[in-house]
């Protein structure tokens, strides 16, 4: 069985052309969610370039997601029962004088933010272009430099005026406005998203793997559902966030919408009378063949070149050599995010 009418945009920042940003993490989750995502066994997402997309490290560029946006769009218009996916893992600052906030891509130049990053407006009406029928975005962003601590982060310089910030719970909520929609945001505004302690992956994104392989459901169910995501987020990802030395996460949820679907349970066999059990340490679900599928298709083409193909999106340098040296200047404060 698969979840025929289900399209996923997954997006891991992961390297950053301004190599002090760079947030490996963010790879890693996405890469095990596209895993557990198109696994047949698992979620049952079809494991192909029509239904799943993949952007991470250098090919997650501003542009890249811009177009990884608007093939979902074209996906949600094609597919009126479809149900779209996004899922976005990086840091994610605020403009602490005029509260813009600011998702960082691979190609940010920490000279000029506000002209390279992917504002707070540029990003919802991306998001409102997508009208789909069932439509979940999850932010994954502000992620701790460390062990997830205050005391234990490395710590991480921003330019003047910038500050991490988890995603904004006014934006989370005016996202969610409209018919079918629902936005899972890892923290919230005073939060960091912190990383596991072995810095296998964040703590939300695991949570949240162990959610879609039905974690949060039981005996018998044969769906994830919205409600599922909600009961073991809710009580894994504050508990693991005290765990790492009392620092404080708390999972935000808004929605407009039914209790839908999201994905398969066990590729629609459901839970065993016994219901859901943790894997055994060593255990945990890792990347899988259907993640280098993907990322060696030619929707999705790794190399120097910035045109995949058609309607293709490239992995790979945009512009030549993207290393900054030096540190980011006082920038002042000329966002323009509302």
């Amino acid at each position: 069985m698969k979840f025929e009418h289900g399209y996923a945009l997954i997006v891991g920042v992961g390297q950053s052309a301004y190599s002090a940003w760079s947030l490996p993490v963010t790879v890693k989750d996405a890469k095990v969610l596209v895993s557990v995502l198109t696994d047949p066994s698992l979620c049952a997402y079809p494991a192909s370039d029509d239904h799943m997309r993949l952007l991470v490290d250098e090919g997650a560029t501003r542009a890249n997601i811009r177009h990884g946006l608007e093939w979902m769009a074209q996906c949600a218009k094609a597919d009126r029962e479809a149900t779209a996916v996004i899922y976005l893992s990086g840091h994610g600052w605020t403009a602490s004088k005029s509260g813009g906030y600011y998702l960082i891509p691979h190609d940010v130049n920490p000279f000029d933010i506000p002209a390279s990053a992917l504002s707070r407006v540029e990003f919802t009406g991306l998001l409102r272009g997508i009208d789909a029928r069932r439509f979940l975005v999850f932010l994954d962003t502000c992620h701790a430099g460390g062990m997830a601590t205050a005391k234990d982060d490395a710590a991480l310089s921003l330019p003047q005026p910038f500050i991490q910030a988890g995603f904004p719970k006014d934006l989370a909520r005016d996202l969610a406005q409209g018919q079918g929609r629902a936005v899972f945001a890892s923290s919230r505004g005073d939060e960091r998203s912190c990383v596991r302690r072995d810095r296998s992956m964040s703590i939300y994104t695991y949570h949240l793997v162990e959610a879609l392989q039905g974690a949060g459901n039981r005996s018998g169910d044969t769906v994830v559902r919205l409600s599922n995501l909600v009961t073991h987020l809710s009580l894994t990802v504050p508990e693991s966030a005290r765990e790492l030395g009392g620092a404080r996460q708390t999972p935000f949820y808004d929605w407009s919408t039914e209790d839908f679907a999201v994905a398969l349970v066990r590729g629609g066999k459901g839970l065993p009378a016994e219901g859901w059990q943790e894997p055994a340490a060593g255990e945990q679900f890792a990347p899988s063949a259907y993640t280098a599928t993907l990322t060696g298709s030619g929707a999705i083409a790794q190399g120097d070149s910035v045109a995949a193909g058609a309607g293709g999106i490239a992995i790979g340098r945009v512009g030549g050599d993207l290393s900054l040296g030096g540190k980011p200047n006082n920038q002042g404060d000329n966002d323009d995010a509302a």
